[in-house]
């Protein structure tokens, strides 16, 4: 690769590996990145960036990239067809499931991965013009106890202020690996330094945020539930509550309370391996301080017990008035909401799996299609994600894409879950179109990253909302009149494009579900630069201008016009709403603006806790596995090439040393693991990080990467080992870090 120019071109855009989303620079050398580094001008990231981001050229450049669609044929091969072809065949195919059984049974998986959420925005239209209800996404394997939580405490998603808290709290997260908090590893780095503040690390893993911590709470696997119980406990029966704050701004504290007064403490502390005085003394620091934010993350969202953790969590915070101040926890504005937040559960139709936010649970999916239910999903449509590589039990969900009469993959590359679809429509990769982020969770300061294209599509490719639209277009969803009606009003002017919009949708009712599909036609061609695809946003600044007026105009923006052309306009993103700390309470959906702390259903979880299981590992599986854990060299499916990799390569199953020292093994052997569904193979890293008995794999790792000849493998494939059956008993996600298995050596 020659290397280019001072003078080249710096392309602004954004990181696409974790929620986060920082600004990127990039420095083209044909189509390769020559150049990677942070954008300071960024809005939210100020020019910060991880060592993963600087090798995003693997993601752009490292698969085998599918250029045209493919059809799978009776005997299994697939064929290159035109676009034509596919999109006419899979129309058809889709309307005879939908005339035969009924359009609520094709399922919608995806909707976009870290940075590609526009395409999903556009899935929606072919959704309801299909009749399809049911979906699922990757939050289904995470965030949907915790916001089933939040649905009934704050009604939406709180973050912490973690650059002005004076205590800062991380429930198996590490964010010096996952990020998450803006700008992680300065911001850990400045609460490492600073003598007044203090940070709490509550994880079995001695992790590299553990070492920068005051205070690590360094609990059994599986027991965070019983520590975070025991804190509360403390707080209560130690009269370390803020009373002024719950009785003016909460309701149902003296039931919580009651509860927590009966707690067995020292049992407690001994059921979750942690000192007694260790936790009093963390619970009194937590109750003196000025502020206390909390972040929780997939350490226990994915373990035992993880919708009361979600609970317990937010309880911490609350008991001690830790909301709407600074250094403490916020609500905050959404450009479109990641999931609907409601207290309401309605049920999947074959298992009656509760569909929290509006989704389904991944570890119910398979059981949904394997059957001969009449209810049972007959399609999937599945766009930008992997899940017969991401969900639990890889061979149970490949077999149920196998009974169903039709799968559709959307994506840049022959993955996992592409190789038994029928049909495989080749997309742009995420720095080939206008693309954008809906992880806008930040408080007071909200942003929105609307991104340009680096490259142009590569050829036979196309951007998802296209696909989508000419899906729809074979579907005859919407009728001349109507989208000629629109398209002549785009031309006169957005204000007399927002008053035709705005008829129609009270006239016909039925097109508001098509919406994005109305603007993506008729807007869309009207944008600058060829942003099509942006057309969506419009609509969705509509929203930010309805629903937090004030926010959007102290933000700078006098409309919603002037807010969409500011996202059009800005590319190193825009500040869509600005807060103070007051206005949190605007958020709250409650009348009296109250928080109602009492959830019957999770203050039963906590009662019944003294007799819950905490061990879950048996004399045939003794250890606890955590499948997934993130490194420093390791990231999501979508790096579909090993090389970027410049240390464990294979993705070592880190093991403690007494336990390899007792199985006869040490650094670079090889060792067999075996769980209930699978076994695999692995190298192994001694790591004095982990407890007896712990024992972890990373994320990413166990693709099967195309060769000359087939297909290559490089380390394992963590849910080749996964249960789908072991899930929590209230959200249904999966405990994939917490996964009783054998250890040998191979």
């Amino acid at each position: 690769m020659t290397t280019p120019p001072a003078t080249a071109t710096w392309h602004k855009t954004a990181c696409i590996l974790c929620e986060n989303n920082c600004g990127l620079l990039i420095q083209l050398d044909d189509r390769r990145f020559a150049k990677i580094r942070g954008d300071k001008d960024h809005v939210a990231s100020a020019g910060y960036t991880c060592n993963k981001a600087l090798r995003l050229d693997h993601y752009q450049n490292g698969a085998t990239r599918l250029t045209t669609p493919l059809r799978r044929e009776p005997d299994g091969t697939f064929t290159e067809i035109d676009w034509d072809t596919a999109i006419s065949e899979i129309a058809a195919r889709l309307t005879a499931i939908k005339d035969t059984y009924g359009g609520d049974k094709i399922f919608y998986y995806g909707g976009g991965g870290q940075g590609n959420h526009l395409g999903g925005a556009y899935s929606t239209a072919l959704r309801r013009a299909l009749g399809s209800r049911y979906r699922s996404s990757a939050l289904a394997q995470e965030k949907t106890g915790e916001g089933w939580v939040d649905a009934h405490l704050t009604g939406g998603h709180t973050t912490g202020d973690f650059e002005h808290a004076e205590v800062s709290i991380f429930l198996g997260k590490n964010p010096w690996q996952s990020h998450g908090v803006p700008r992680a590893r300065t911001v850990l780095q400045q609460i490492a330094k600073d003598p007044a503040r203090t940070m709490i690390v509550i994880d079995p893993v001695r992790t590299e945020t553990a070492d920068l911590a005051d205070i690590h709470l360094q609990l059994r696997p599986g027991t965070d539930a019983w520590c975070l119980a025991a804190l509360l406990a403390i707080l209560v029966q130690d009269d370390l509550l803020d009373h002024a704050f719950l009785t003016e701004h909460t309701t149902g504290s003296d039931t919580v309370r009651t509860d927590l007064a009966h707690i067995d403490i020292p049992a407690y502390a001994d059921i979750c391996g942690v000192p007694e005085d260790l936790l009093r003394s963390t619970a009194h620091r937590i109750a003196a301080a000025t502020s206390v934010a909390t972040y929780e993350d997939l350490g226990v969202q994915q373990s035992p017990n993880s919708t009361l953790i979600s609970y317990l969590d937010k309880l911490l915070w609350l008991l001690t008035g830790n909301f709407a101040k600074p250094g403490a926890m916020q609500p905050h504005s959404w450009m479109a909401p990641l999931a609907g937040y409601s207290r309401e559960v309605k049920r999947s139709p074959v298992t009656g799996a509760p569909l929290f936010g509006g989704m389904l649970p991944c570890n119910a999916i398979a059981e949904e299609i394997s059957t001969d239910h009449p209810d049972r999903f007959r399609a999937m449509i599945i766009e930008s994600a992997n899940p017969a590589h991401s969900l639990a039990d890889s061979t149970a969900f490949r077999d149920a894409l196998h009974a169903l009469d039709l799968v559709v993959v959307i994506d840049i590359a022959r993955t996992e879950t592409a190789r038994h679809a029928d049909y495989v429509l080749p997309a742009a990769s995420q720095f080939e179109k206008w693309e954008a982020t809906f992880f806008n969770l930040e408080f007071p300061h909200n942003t929105f990253h609307l991104r340009a294209p680096v490259l142009d599509p590569l050829p036979g490719t196309l951007p998802e909302p296209e696909i989508y639209a000419r899906l729809l277009r074979e579907l005859h969803a919407v009728g001349r009149g109507t989208l000629t009606l629109l398209r002549t009003a785009a031309k006169l002017g957005r204000r007399p494009y927002a008053w035709t919009f705005a008829a129609l949708l009270a006239t016909d009712k039925s097109l508001a579900g098509l919406a994005p599909y109305l603007l993506y036609e008729t807007l869309g061609p009207t944008l600058p630069d060829g942003a099509r695809s942006a057309a969506v946003l419009w609509a969705l600044a509509q929203r930010v201008a309805k629903v937090y007026p004030a926010a959007m105009r102290r933000a700078g923006h006098r409309d919603a016009d002037a807010l969409f052309d500011a996202i059009l306009t800005s590319r190193s993103g825009v500040t869509f709403t600005l807060d103070d700390y007051d206005n949190a309470w605007d958020y709250l959906p409650h009348p009296d603006k109250r928080i109602p702390l009492a959830i019957p259903e999770l203050l039963h979880a906590l009662r019944d806790l003294a007799t819950t299981p905490a061990t879950h590992t048996t004399a045939e599986f003794p250890f606890v596995l955590a499948a997934g854990e993130r490194r420093s060299f390791t990231a999501n499916t979508i790096f579909r090439d090993d090389t970027w990799r410049r240390r464990d390569p294979e993705g070592a199953l880190r093991l403690n040393p007494g336990d390899a020292t007792r199985l006869g093994l040490t650094t670079g052997d090889r060792a067999r693991i075996t769980t209930r569904r699978g076994s695999a193979v692995a190298t192994v890293e001694t790591n004095d990080r982990m407890q007896p008995g712990h024992a972890s794999l990373p994320n990413g790792l166990g693709l099967d990467l195309p060769t000359g000849d087939g297909t290559r493998r490089t380390g394992v494939a963590p849910n080749d080992l996964t249960d789908l059956t072991w899930r929590d008993a209230i959200a249904g996600t999966p405990w994939h870090k917490h996964v009783p298995a054998r250890i040998e050596p191979a």
